[in-house]
């Protein structure tokens, strides 16, 4: 059976799902999806830590499902501007498992992943296949993976 490692830009899809179908996505059919005839060796769901009661609900749904959540705190800047992105924390830990990797599943419009996707495909041999809302996933991202799996309804709550 076929091992997969799964990595979820959870900020990423949150807000591209409800920009593009105003729905949320579903983790569930999502994973039912992902690991189907495999067998998961890494999940983890990167998000932003605002301490809120209701992202602590939905943190723990995530746990439950089989993800490792990963928190990084919210910091608002002086300026009014935020940050919270996870994008290196994602790229360490994609390469860390790809080396025990048949598959990785990236799920993230963000066209920065392309270059860690053509990087693990070549480096390591795996397959990538990424998910995301087709209108708002970076081309380039679509055309470094192996497969691009447009997020639809039947992966929206």
């Amino acid at each position: 059976m076929q091992t997969v490692s799964i990595f979820v830009d959870v900020q990423n899809v949150y807000y591209t799902t409800r920009s593009a179908f105003k729905q949320n996505f579903d983790y569930n059919a999502f994973w039912a999806q992902a690991t189907r005839d495999r067998t998961p060796i890494n999940a983890f769901a990167y998000a932003i830590d605002r301490k809120d009661e209701k992202q602590k609900q939905f943190q723990n749904i995530l746990r439950a499902i089989g993800f490792d959540v990963k928190l990084k705190p919210f910091i608002q800047r002086s300026d009014g501007s935020a940050k919270g992105d996870w994008d290196v924390g994602i790229t360490i830990d994609v390469m860390e498992a790809a080396p025990d990797s048949d598959v990785i599943v990236l799920v993230s419009g963000d066209g920065d992943f392309d270059l860690l996707a053509k990087k693990v495909r070549e480096k390591y041999a795996c397959r990538v296949e990424v998910y995301g809302v087709e209108a708002l996933t970076a081309s380039s991202l679509m055309l470094a993976a192996t497969e691009f799996n447009p997020i639809r309804s039947e992966l929206l709550l």
